[in-house]
């Protein structure tokens, strides 16, 4: 067993094999715990262990003989057997000034407030326990590795994108919203970041196990989260601090857990590791409330109680309590406070400037400008995603799943299909082919956006397992206006995304994508660029001067195929792809052919059938296509006229049963 001063120092921060006694957490006790702290200090002045009497001033990293981390870097109490020496004191009581010591100890270093500086940590005291006889080797993790792993994001959004991941991921546990909200922090006002959803909720082990290091529960293919480190690189990207509160009901057991990961308390008592303090709360039928649920004993779970207290933004067990109001039965909320600061000093994330949106403090610098082209690309989403949470999380997704909402500010974001934007869409198969996999295909949706080519924009959308990586991925240069407009919209899921999710890791299947796609859009670009009013001078002259007149007869832009017509949402194991367009006559236009050797390359020869089709064949391709669109906006006027005399059928009904009509016998 342990020694009791051993015992005294321990902080449980990761799972164990004891026995878990729930104790009635009541008021009084509260109370009693508060007075043997500090009987006339304010609650931010709680010292951090109040049962071991240890000065708020913590410069020693409490990791005494006979204990050990497990897995995932934290503290858990260990039953030795063997006489172990004893630990130096840490501040006990009993301590004062005068004590002599050979320590020599540095005064806490202070948090700067600006993530990219922020970085410098200096550890106040070595744990007297890392060298002592008889210690056991462990791993160590420094909370500098805190900031260092959180750099990883250079984005706030792509932070808060990560924890929208764990949050959709939920989809499978019931979760039917996700909500992202400030939260001021009571202690002083400030603005903090509210993340919360209805899903399962996480048990006393599965949240140390998400605040910990190496530890990942998601196997299946289909969640988008897959190396178990995304809530501590966005949490820590985004602020300092973070607390957790899960509510959930595995085997029928309804249990809260919260737990603190504070950059700020690991800086200013000068830790040398990564200390979580949690705390966990049982169902008790008998008297029909929480107890606590003690994994030790009861001064352990005291020790970690005072921390939360001092150094999260609630100053007392009962208002840590009633967080869990809000969330139901299960669930999950996430407080991220201490924002960062960005370079100029103010808060990276602007809860001010829009009270429905997120924005990112300075990256809108909006021109002022008359012109009708500048204007239209300011306010395309292609522009508005680097500054707008809400526009980002318009088109994060490529298909929100059903009956899940994700509510920004108290109201619905609303999905935006960047393939309702386009004109003259094409689907284009792309098959990747690789020795010794299966057969793998993306279809690419692409098109000319509206208001080509005044709205200066352009690239592909490239999603993996339905999430954003690569927004309007630019890879082609339009020299010249070459490639000006032209949008595409892809699901790649045969390479894989960086850890960040914001780019895609440098392989040869990233590097043949990027070369097929930019291929694609010039060839794209030199069938239907004379549709948008450029001269395409690889058609025959009759072709061009016909196009001349008729752009010049109809005098406005091209009309926009209904969407109607489109098969956007096409299986990936189709073997029709959709077109507008026979890729043989595609490919004959162009003049070439394209071979897919078993290494995947591709080869341009030139064709055997003859350069170009004769010019009387142009024609009638260029009639049916102008046929195929006069009937398809006949089909959507009709439809139209259709709705309406419905609609005037519905009204007439309704006043006719309105009025109090007899029929004779």
């Amino acid at each position: 067993m342990r020694s009791t001063a051993a015992a005294a120092d321990v902080i449980d921060l990761s799972s164990d094999d004891d026995d878990e006694v729930p104790v009635p957490s009541t008021s009084a006790a509260a109370a009693a715990a508060a007075r043997r702290v500090a009987p006339s200090t304010s609650p931010r002045d709680v010292t951090p262990y109040a049962l071991v009497d240890v000065k708020p001033a913590l410069l020693y990293p409490l990791q005494p003989p006979g204990v050990v981390v497990g897995g995932s870097g934290a503290l858990v109490p260990v039953k030795e057997e063997l006489p172990v020496l004893t630990p130096v004191p840490l501040l006990a009581a009993g301590y004062s000034p005068s004590t002599p010591s050979t320590k020599v100890t540095l005064p806490a270093p202070r948090l700067c407030r600006q993530f990219w500086k922020s970085g410098d940590y200096v550890v106040a005291q070595r744990n007297p326990d890392a060298d002592a006889p008889g210690g056991r080797n462990r791993l160590r993790i420094n909370p500098r590795f805190l900031h260092s792993n959180a750099t990883s994001h250079k984005w706030a959004f792509g932070a808060i994108a990560e924890l929208l991941d764990n949050a959709i991921d939920e989809v499978n546990t019931g979760a039917t919203f996700v909500r992202v909200n400030e939260f001021t922090n009571p202690r002083d006002g400030s603005s903090s970041l509210l993340i919360q959803d209805d899903g399962g909720g996480m048990d006393p082990e599965a949240l140390r196990r998400c605040m910990s290091f190496g530890f990942s529960d998601k196997q299946s293919d289909a969640l988008i989260g897959q190396y178990g480190n995304g809530f501590k690189t966005s949490t820590m990207r985004l602020g300092a601090d973070v607390i957790v509160f899960t509510q959930n009901q595995n085997n029928w057991v309804p249990t809260r857990s919260i737990g603190l990961l504070s950059y700020t308390f690991l800086m200013e008592t000068g830790c040398d590791d990564v200390l979580v303090p949690t705390v966990d709360y049982q169902y008790d039928i008998s008297t029909a409330s929480y107890t606590q649920m003690l994994r030790h004993d009861q001064k352990l779970f005291s020790s970690n109680l005072a921390i939360l207290l001092k150094w999260s933004p609630f100053a007392s067990e009962a208002e840590l309590l009633k967080q869990f109001d809000d969330i139901g039965e299960h669930g999950t909320k996430i407080i991220v406070f201490n924002l960062w600061f960005n370079d100029d000093g103010d808060m990276e994330l602007d809860f001010n400037s829009d009270k429905k949106d997120i924005l990112i403090t300075g990256a809108h610098r909006k021109v002022n400008t008359n012109k009708a082209d500048k204007v239209a690309t300011q306010n395309y989403v292609s522009t508005r995603l680097r500054y707008s949470l809400r526009a980002y999380t318009s088109v994060l997704y490529l298909h929100i799943p059903d009956n899940f909402r994700i509510v920004l500010r108290g109201h619905d974001v609303e999905s935006h299909n960047v393939i309702n934007d386009l004109m003259y869409p094409e689907c284009v198969l792309y098959k990747p082919q690789i020795a010794g996999l299966a057969e793998l295909s993306a279809i690419t949706t692409i098109g000319f956006v509206k208001g080509a080519p005044e709205i200066d924009v352009q690239g592909f959308n490239v999603y993996h397992k339905n999430r954003l990586i690569a927004p309007f991925w630019k890879v082609a240069n339009n020299s010249y206006g070459k490639g000006r407009g032209v949008v595409g919209i892809l699901e790649a899921n045969f390479i894989k995304p960086t850890h960040d999710k914001q780019d895609f890791e440098k392989s040869v299947l990233y590097q043949r994508l990027e070369s097929r796609l930019k291929e694609m859009t010039y060839e794209y670009w030199d069938l239907h660029c004379h549709r948008i009013g450029y001269d395409n001078k690889k058609l025959p002259k009759s072709s061009r001067a016909l196009n001349r007149a008729n752009q010049m007869n109809a005098g406005s832009s091209p009309p926009i195929v209904p969407r109607q017509l489109l098969a956007a949402d096409i299986p990936t194991s189709s073997c029709a792809v959709p077109t507008f367009m026979a890729p043989a006559l595609r490919q004959k236009q162009m003049g070439l052919k394209r071979n897919i050797d078993a290494l995947g390359s591709k080869t341009d020869s030139a064709d055997q059938d003859g350069s170009h089709l004769d010019v009387s064949q142009r024609r009638r391709c260029l009639q049916y296509e102008e046929s195929a669109k006069q009937l398809a906006l006949k089909e959507q006027k009709l439809r139209s006229q259709i709705a309406l005399e419905r609609k005037k059928y519905e009204e007439l009904l309704q006043e006719l049963r309105s009025l109090d009509v007899k029929t004779e016998k």
